[in-house]
């Protein structure tokens, strides 16, 4: 079990934004940054001190029958965040794969086994029957990091999806006008071949690529939230056979899916590829 994340009220923001449907939905940043101390160096784990984030959880989010911004909220680390610098690279997923721990990759990946490009091509499935395998291999607990966990190591390098001004959400015409600004600022074109391990920098951490064109698997269950339904509180459901992925933006994934483009998020513009980092459990 990793230590408990404290979480604290909400505060409710007064713009609101559509295209939240399927986990689609703004991101968030802290100030945070930290160089790993050398064990964790030697480890490829980065230490991420104690602090606060404040961000935007995934999810869907309603109110009066329209989708509406997610709530701003801050949540308090209170232990260190043990996390990969980079992703799982295709050299080692291939390791766990030999060892019939994990099952082969799509036709496309198959033979991909470079020490120096993340593993691809893998879905949720594939990322925690790897966690599982490198914890038996090691004696450490490994495991996917949370969506707040994987904002929280980003730091700065993370940006929010565009915030859209205020509108009428009962206005069609105007949903319609946000929904287009929004995919058309989205809309950025990204060279869909992986590339090699540090090609988009790393921050203050030495979090590597957290910008670039592999997402990550986190475990966060995509939810669904009514804000009408309890005075000032929410409620909502979890759907955890469809997790959420971080990247340049955030998407909400069936848990089976290898390729993107076949089960991403309703709205917005699916991931390039699917790849992972673990954390490692210190409780």
């Amino acid at each position: 079990m990793r230590p408990p994340v404290s979480h604290i009220s909400p505060i409710v923001l007064v713009a609101v934004m559509s295209a939240l449907l399927a986990g689609c939905s703004q991101g968030g940043d802290q100030a945070q940054t930290a160089i790993a101390p050398a064990q964790a160096q030697e480890s490829g784990l980065a230490v991420i001190p104690p602090g606060q984030l404040h961000y935007y959880p995934p999810g869907e989010y309603l109110k009066g029958g329209y989708p509406v911004s997610p709530p701003e909220t801050q949540a308090l680390f209170d232990h260190e965040l043990h996390i990969m610098k980079r992703q799982v690279s295709q050299a080692e997923f291939s390791q766990c794969v030999d060892d019939k721990a994990c099952k082969r990759l799509d036709k496309a990946q198959r033979n991909a086994v470079s020490p120096d490009l993340p593993a691809v091509g893998v879905s949720w499935r594939d990322a925690t029957d790897y966690a599982a395998w490198l914890s038996r291999k090691t004696g450490q607990s490994y495991l996917l990091p949370t969506f707040e966990e994987w904002v929280y190591a980003a730091g700065p390098d993370y940006q929010e999806d565009i915030v859209l001004e205020a509108f009428d959400p009962a206005d069609p015409a105007q949903r319609w006008l946000a929904e287009y600004k929004l995919e058309t600022q989205r809309s950025t074109v990204i060279d869909a071949t992986p590339q090699s391990f540090g090609r988009f920098g790393q921050n203050g951490a030495g979090m590597q690529d957290m910008v670039g064109n592999v997402w990550d698997w986190t475990d966060t269950c995509h939810s669904r939230t009514n804000l009408d339904l309890t005075d000032g509180g929410m409620a909502g459901s979890q759907n955890c056979g469809v997790r959420v992925v971080a990247g340049p933006h955030r998407s909400a994934i069936t848990d089976f899916i290898r390729d993107p483009k076949g089960g991403a998020c309703s709205v917005g513009i699916p991931p390039s590829n699917l790849g992972f980092r673990l954390v490692r459990d210190i409780s």
